[in-house]
């Protein structure tokens, strides 16, 4: 069964387990640090992640994955971008759909939030097709608009509105 809830303190070794594998952190936001540590996890249980809009995933009830949409400001306040991550061993199971759409459901039905948007390094086509299927459309293609690890990307926009 998936679920959605806030992290805890039993989270920390979890976190650190799943986000440093390469796999799973390769097209993250370099927000996060690597290697990820357990004071790194730490914080994010007691700060980082304390948004309505940011919620731990599991699955049976095991820590699997992230997700969580960030409000933009000003003129862009009703506008939320959504990022998510899944740990490697749980990936084309279904769960990260769920996901999207239980908290999409979420952000529609209990925020003023109208339009919901993600950002897709451009090798990441399974996390584009996710988002498709979830019910997304690609707005845009913006050209070499990502470095990291000393490689450019091209970043793929991709919406749904309420």
């Amino acid at each position: 069964m998936i679920s959605l809830r806030d992290f805890n303190h039993s989270d920390a070794e979890r976190l650190v387990e799943i986000l440093n594998d390469s796999s799973v952190n390769q097209y993250l936001s370099t927000k996060i640090p690597l290697p990820y540590t357990h004071d790194d996890a730490i914080w994010w249980i007691e700060e980082g992640s304390r948004s309505e809009l940011v919620k731990a995933i599991t699955f049976d009830n095991v820590l699997v994955g992230c997700i969580g949409v960030n409000r933009g400001d000003f003129e862009y306040q009703k506008s939320g971008e959504i990022g998510y991550w899944l740990d490697r061993h749980y990936w084309r199971k279904g769960i990260m759909l769920r996901a999207i759409e239980m908290l999409t459901e979420q952000v529609f039905s209990s925020t003023d939030i109208c339009r919901i948007f993600a950002c897709v390094f451009s090798p990441n086509a399974p996390s584009k097709k996710l988002l498709i299927k979830a019910g997304f459309h690609e707005e845009a293609i913006l050209k070499n608009a990502i470095f990291k690890h000393e490689q450019f990307y091209d970043n793929h926009i991709l919406a749904r509105l309420k």
